[in-house]
């Protein structure tokens, strides 16, 4: 039995009247019921917002449109929700409508490294394949805002067919991240297609799949969504964590499916300001992620897309948040924090600076304390020579898996030999035998 807080309750009861039917744990009445409009908004709510501000809250949707989900809303504190952090993820801001010098429409220059519809290949053995462009919320700091909410946004599979072409075409690609929107917002026999098709491309070896379901609609998270995806392993999932206060109870249960599942789970987290931007919640968060089997994986630096400026802040405290984690906590638990480079340059990892200095024999390096301390060079290195003719090296490139071998008595214990005894050298009754042969 599904346990609500109080405001979720209310929430439910408030969108209840309108509906002759409804079920909170059903992810698909959330999605029905989206709150989509400001006065949906403070009626579900039960706020009331001044008429000035009112007006340019509408203005924003008109721009860039809002859709909420019931549950991600019932989060929101609403006698404190100018300050809440999910509130100032999900509701619309005049400040979107301020855009910055440096602003851009596609930041990431994600269209422009598209050679086929739904494929970003920008790294050379993986590929982006946007299969949705539909998400159940819309993030007020998502990077895809010229994309996100469009019409009849959901790929056709003639479209998907092209991007798979253009995958099977290219062996280079190991890696493929299913993105969008959210690729959960296909039907679990839309997915299992999609999972299917790239599982026949034999140069494929791991696909990925980056979704905030478990964050916003943890009620998609269903078994049968689970069971599906069991079937094609190896599968990894990013979540999509900002604050400590989205991990609740529902969400746990979540994370919980998919880890049990065998689905390894990372979280990507971006720097918001006036939501996470702060070294307790951060670290707050990290520890709630490990606690429930989530690796945090990437903290960004917000983009340039057009209308966050006011959700930026400087690379100087995303660094300064890097330096309260190192040492102070499990390294499994400090992110990578990284800035996605204007103009497709992709992930650039930034960290505090743990070299003091460098010298032929020596390094001088600083801990998480402020020891300062040496780390002695080799005093003879001769690296191997190196032609760069991978295909006739000789040297070091072992690259297939080694064959398990036994030997002695754990060979006649194996299963996988065919041995049935071991006989000395110079046996004279087998020498018998050779001579009479």
């Amino acid at each position: 039995m599904e346990i609500f807080n109080e405001h979720q309750q209310e929430v439910a009861e408030t969108l209840r009247r309108e509906t002759s039917k409804s079920d909170w744990t059903d992810w698909k009445w959330h999605i029905r019921h989206s709150v989509k409009s400001v006065d949906d908004f403070e009626r579900v709510l039960g706020v009331s917002f001044p008429e000035g501000k009112k007006r340019i809250f509408e203005r924003t949707v008109d721009k860039f449109p809002m859709s909420v989900t019931p549950y991600y809303l019932s989060l929101i504190d609403p006698e404190d929700y100018e300050n809440d952090p999910v509130f100032h993820q999900s509701f619309p801001s005049g400040e979107e409508l301020k855009i910055g010098r440096f602003d851009m429409t596609d930041p990431l220059h994600e269209d422009e490294d598209s050679p086929a519809p739904g494929i970003t290949h920008r790294y050379p053995d993986r590929v982006l394949f946007h299969i949705s462009n539909l998400c159940s919320m819309y993030c007020r700091h998502c990077t895809r805002k010229r994309k996100v909410g469009d019409r009849d946004s959901i790929p056709s599979r003639d479209d998907i067919e092209q991007g798979l072409e253009y995958i099977r075409n290219t062996p280079q690609i190991r890696d493929v991240l299913l993105s969008g929107g959210d690729p959960f917002m296909l039907s679990d026999e839309r997915l299992d297609w999609v999972l299917t098709r790239i599982g026949e491309i034999e140069h494929v070896e791991v696909v990925r799949i980056g979704t905030r379901m478990p964050v916003v609609l943890p009620y998609r998270i269903t078994d049968e969504l689970v069971s599906m995806l069991k079937k094609h392993h190896p599968l990894w999932i990013n979540t999509h964590f900002n604050h400590p206060r989205e991990i609740t109870t529902s969400a746990r249960r979540a994370l919980q499916k998919l880890a049990e599942a065998g689905i390894p789970l990372g979280n990507q987290s971006v720097l918001l300001a006036g939501v996470n931007d702060c070294q307790r919640l951060i670290r707050t968060l990290n520890h709630k992620l490990v606690k429930n089997r989530v690796r945090p994986y990437y903290l960004y630096q917000c983009d340039l897309s057009e209308g966050l400026t006011h959700f930026r802040t400087p690379i100087g405290k995303g660094i300064e948040i890097i330096e309260s984690l190192r040492g102070h906590t499990s390294g499994f638990s400090v992110p990578t924090y990284v800035v996605d480079a204007p103009g497709g340059g992709g992930k650039i990892p930034v960290m505090p600076n743990y070299i003091v200095s460098w010298g032929p024999n020596k390094v001088v390096l600083r801990n998480y304390e402020g020891v300062i301390t040496t780390y002695n060079e080799p005093e003879s290195y001769e690296p191997n020579y190196c032609d760069r003719d991978c295909l006739n090296c000789s040297l070091q490139l072992k690259e297939d898996d080694a064959e398990e071998k036994a030997i002695g008595i754990e060979k006649l214990l194996s299963d996988w030999d065919d041995t049935t005894s071991l006989t000395p050298e110079n046996n004279e009754r087998l020498e018998r035998r050779d001579d009479a042969a």
